[in-house]
């Protein structure tokens, strides 16, 4: 990812934090636990995914070809990624999940 679009990625994780500290409707909500007794820490965790932007020539090109990592699409990798699932090397012809099995159901 080229440093530009990390500075941008940059700015919308404080332009989001921004947000929610000058928020009137929080700092409210905030003040009357307050009012209860009650002190206040306020963690939000943001995640921030993206997917370039593929031309069609270069999806209709991508499609002819055979994927490498089985029925995993560049989705379904981001969206691993995004959960913080580690995965081997990409280029690694061994990184095939099957699905887990699923047990009969139990008769009475």
């Amino acid at each position: 990812m080229n440093q530009k679009v990390k500075n941008l990625i940059q700015k919308l994780g404080e332009a989001i934090h921004e947000s929610v500290s000058e928020s009137e409707n929080i700092a409210g909500v905030v003040r009357n636990i307050r009012d209860q007794g009650f002190d206040v820490l306020l963690m939000l965790e943001a995640t921030i995914g993206l997917n370039e932007v593929e031309t069609e020539s270069s999806e209709a090109s991508a499609s002819s070809q055979e994927n490498p990592l089985g029925a995993f699409t560049r989705h379904d990798l981001t969206f691993l990624r995004s959960l913080r699932i580690s995965l081997p090397d990409e280029e690694s012809d061994d990184f095939n999940v099957d699905p887990p099995a699923l047990s009969p159901p139990a008769s009475d």
